[in-house]
């Protein structure tokens, strides 16, 4: 007995798999996450050191050299970055996309924990990060008011808005932006210092040794027993003061001496502003996996519940929402599935013309479609752009099948036939053809799993969810369509009018494919030179269309970055970013909001605009204007930049070299001539090198 005859026999057995398959498919459904493509990045593992006080130079020597030669070692390295600042070392690991993101933090540390034998002493222990694309943030909110300074909105943030959304479902953790909290600042006075004979590193011995609050075990009674809490803690400005530096046969040195102690905020070289009001901003980062949207959506409720609790100037908005892209992308998917779902439904009909044929190759889409989904949960895929349009290119093979079974079942049945026959003779009759075009399909769409590199790992969810619906599709034309065939097909008595008034086309169309092919037959010595120009004609036109990995989008934001020379203060930076501010907003009078940010030597200007529905000019347009805008400003160098499709977290210049050079001497002589060309060229709009040399000293 054939699998279709046994369905045919026992067609509640075979209605039974057919929800089997449809409800386990709406299981992978609503576990799956969603986002806007698959992940295709890099695992990339980030070393940063702290060492304050050391210049560019020593950091170089003394902490990147050493973690470089041990990490250098590690199998799988695909390029590896090092930077030497004023204080701090970073070194980029980035690896190969078949190395695994715990595999390679692990190999990390352990070389990291070799090396810190060589490292000086007092250096701060090294940080080993991961850079896990599903880390990133995919919302930010702001904290606003007129009257209330960062200090105020930093504790707000905290105590309200962060405490709020991290319990959130799927919620990985909620970070502060430009946060301003309470620190107690320590002012030294050199020439107090130099009277007093102190140095900064006994201030220092002195505040680890007193500022402590240790241990103290208890007391004992007959009765009662008391555990004993040493009060060694400064809090006050006059406890700092009076704190002991040192002390010798002729006197006690003070802080108050050579210095004073204020309660102030900790960091005053972080500026962020939107819309020229300064603001702290809160950002949601989603666990790995996670349903992107359904966070977006939660967090959009609570914000409006907290805006009940929070005092009238306090401003709460959303500034940046990552998911509506997403939100957008699928759902255009999602129009165009249902659009290429009527369409075939349409197109069966008017060429089966009798809506009992039509419905049975129609009941094979949704139940191939949706049983995917659980092929795509078992494999660890999400509901992105990619897996949806393969499911869009399913829709027209999955039906093919069906067609051709119920089609020579039919033929069968009009023979004179009973349809239980007609439908175990004709699904018989087709077996092998119908495996055969389902092993070609899969032949054609499965190795592109074995693609290397982005390409392949972009594309792999791709090519298996189109495998696997045509795989249960295969499985639904030799189960449940003869069962359904022999149950709802009958012997057509006499033609409807749809027939009648259609017929006539139909045999035009196939007179006129009739004629042709019975000429090109004729001529057989025509065919070999159509097919040689044709063949032609592709390679001419595919070597001239341009070539890139994905284009850019229109994402609604251009951001405009700002750098500074070495040894630039805090208020050179934020003098010069805000007159880029300015002109940028003259330049964009559609704007949405204008947020600037300022970290020490670090400037950018963010525009979020209108959807493009809403605005007469394009993304690209206002970013080219902005850039000729800003370019007389030669103060420092400001350029703008645009998210990128994909590469995120990588995603810097459109086009990058990469220069090397025995030492920094070498790559000091030979950068300024190599800029110099690429200024001249027409085909750059703008430049930049990311190699600061050593702080002015």
């Amino acid at each position: 007995m054939t699998l279709s005859e046994l369905s045919i026999n026992r067609p509640v057995l075979s209605t039974v798999f057919m929800l089997v398959i449809l409800l386990f498919g709406i299981i992978g459904y609503t576990s799956l996450p969603v986002r806007e493509y698959p992940s295709v990045d890099n695992p990339i593992i980030t070393v940063s050191v702290s060492y304050p006080g050391a210049n560019a130079d020593v950091i170089e020597k003394q902490i990147t050299e050493p973690l470089e030669q041990n990490i250098n070692g590690i199998p799988g390295i695909r390029s590896l970055i090092s930077s030497s600042s004023q204080g701090r070392s970073r070194i980029t690991v980035e690896f190969e996309l078949s190395v695994d993101m715990e595999t390679a933090a692990n190999d990390v540390r352990d070389k990291v924990s070799v090396a810190q034998r060589y490292l000086p002493r007092d250096v701060d222990p090294p940080t080993v990060s991961k850079a896990d694309a599903d880390a990133e943030p995919i919302m930010q909110i702001t904290v606003q008011s007129d009257i209330r300074s960062l200090l105020e909105l930093t504790e707000i943030a905290e105590l309200t808005v962060k405490e709020r959304l991290q319990t959130i479902q799927n919620v990985s953790s909620v970070a502060i932006w430009g946060e301003n909290r309470y620190a107690m600042r320590l002012w030294l006075d050199p020439v107090k210092m130099a009277a007093y004979k102190t140095t900064p590193m006994e201030i220092k011995a002195a505040l680890d040794r007193e500022n402590i609050e240790l241990p103290a075990g208890s007391i004992e009674g007959d009765e009662i027993e008391r555990s004993i809490r040493t009060l060694g803690l400064m809090i006050t400005p006059e406890e700092f003061n009076n704190l002991i530096i040192k002390e010798d046969d002729y006197r006690i040195v003070r802080f108050g001496d050579v210095g004073f102690a204020e309660l102030d905020s900790e960091n005053r070289k972080n500026v962020l502003r939107r819309n020229g009001i300064p603001m702290v901003s809160t950002v949601i980062i989603p666990q790995p996996g996670a349903n992107q949207i359904e966070i977006a959506d939660e967090v959009r409720v609570r914000l409006e519940q907290m805006r009940k609790d929070l005092p009238d100037d306090v401003i709460v908005e959303v500034a940046h929402d990552s998911t509506r892209f997403i939100r957008a992308s699928i759902d255009e998917v999602k129009e165009t599935i249902y659009i290429a779902f009527a369409l075939v439904v349409i197109i069966i009909f008017l060429f089966l013309r009798d809506w009992r044929v039509t419905i049975i190759p129609t009941a094979a889409i949704p139940i191939s479609l949706i049983g995917v989904f659980f092929i795509m949960y078992l494999a660890g895929f999400s509901i992105n752009v990619l897996s949806m349009l393969a499911i869009v290119l399913a829709v027209g093979l999955v039906v093919d099948d069906a067609i051709v079974v119920v089609e020579n079942i039919y033929q069968k049945i009009e023979k004179g036939m009973t349809p239980r026959d007609a439908a175990i003779e004709g699904s018989q009759e087709i077996f092998f053809a119908v495996v055969s075009t389902t092993i070609t399909l899969v032949a054609v769409f499965f190795p592109i799993v074995f693609l290397e590199g982005m390409t392949g790992r972009l594309f792999r969810e791709f090519s298996i969810v189109v495998a696997g619906a045509v795989i249960i599709s295969s499985f639904v034309a030799l189960t449940f369509t003869p069962m359904l065939a022999s149950k709802i097909l009958v012997k057509r008595e006499k033609k409807n009018w749809f027939m009648n008034k259609t017929e006539p086309f139909f045999e035009g169309m196939n007179n006129i494919y009739g004629k042709w092919l019975t000429y090109f037959i004729a001529h057989k010595k025509l065919v070999i030179p159509i097919t040689v120009v044709t063949i032609l004609l592709i390679v001419v036109f595919l070597r001239a269309i341009p070539g890139e990995m994905a284009p850019l989008e229109d994402r609604s934001q251009v951001m405009v970055r700002t750098t500074l020379p070495e040894g630039a203060t805090f208020e050179y930076t934020r003098d010069y970013t805000n007159r880029i501010s300015h002109i940028v907003d003259s330049l964009v009078p559609e704007k949405e909001s204008n947020m600037t940010i300022i970290f020490g030597s670090f400037g950018m200007v963010r525009l979020n605009l209108p959807d493009m529905v809403d605005r007469a000019r394009s993304q690209m347009e206002i970013a080219d204007e902005i850039s000729k805008g800003v370019r007389p400003e030669t103060a420092a160098r400001a350029f703008e930049r645009q998210q990128s499709t994909f590469g995120g977290r990588r995603g810097g210049m459109p086009l990058q070299y990469v220069l090397q050079a025995p030492s920094i001497d070498k790559l000091e002589e030979f950068i300024p001539p190599f800029m110099a060309k690429v200024n001249e060229s027409p085909y750059f709009q703008m430049a930049d090198v990311n190699l600061k040399f050593s702080k002015p000293e």
